[in-house]
């Protein structure tokens, strides 16, 4: 069954232009990273820097079109930046990008190029249909703190991604929860890229076709269906 997803009106009207493009995927072969998925980074990272040109990520047009949606809803984005801006600004350190898993590393690599935030979520341990919703407060959001398993709230007004059981990414793209994370284990999953304006439909789209298309070479036989950009 398809996943169902939605933004709420208050979403919607606190932040007009926003679109997104949902990539369902099954049947997938997740494991550490390696060669392939590394490549993908290390071009994702030379492409960030041409596109770039010596500019700091916040000063490119849609991440300050991020800033600004983070500053409506009273997130402070320097210092919550959302999540492509911040592996932007890691790309471009001397660190360079993470290797976490095939999966993230695939969805990494296409944030960082085309500069958009982008996630994934094992579809397993999620309970019932996605929502970006502004929180109420009250939402559980089930993380790690010092190491140990925490439970943290949203502040009230807050726009988060969220589930039945709670919420599943605080402040729209900053920190994931770890319930639904995708690990080495996952078979099951959906991947969201998401845009403000100055981004085109078209420039939405083409970030979808690349995810989908390294999510196939990555993990062979998945079944990936993308559904189009909104």
């Amino acid at each position: 069954m398809p996943l169902n997803l939605t933004v709420s009106d208050e979403v919607a009207t606190l932040v007009p232009g926003y679109a997104h493009c949902l990539i369902e995927a099954r049947d997938l072969v997740n494991g550490p990273s390696n060669a392939d998925s590394s490549a993908l980074l290390d071009d994702a990272a030379r492409r960030l820097a041409a596109r770039l040109d010596d500019r700091a990520p916040h000063e490119d047009p849609h991440m300050a079109a991020w800033r600004a949606a983070f500053t409506a809803f009273g997130a402070k984005p320097s210092r919550t930046r959302n999540s492509g801006e911040a592996l932007a600004r890691r790309a471009l350190s001397e660190g360079g990008l993470p290797r976490i898993n095939l999966l993230v590393d695939a969805y990494n690599a296409v944030s960082v190029a085309h500069l958009m935030p982008v996630g994934g979520e094992d579809t397993d341990h999620l309970s019932g249909p996605v929502r970006l919703i502004r929180a109420t407060g009250d939402e559980p959001f089930h993380t790690v703190a010092g190491g140990e398993p925490a439970v943290e709230h949203p502040e009230p007004g807050e726009v988060v991604w969220c589930d039945d059981e709670g919420v599943t990414c605080r402040r729209w793209s900053w920190r994931q929860c770890v319930r639904t994370q995708l690990t080495e284990e996952s078979v099951n999953a959906y991947f969201l890229l998401e845009a403000l304006t100055p981004v085109t439909a078209g420039e939405l789209a083409a970030a979808g076709a690349e995810l989908a298309e390294s999510l196939e070479k990555l993990s062979p036989g998945a079944r990936i269906t993308v559904r189009p950009a909104r």
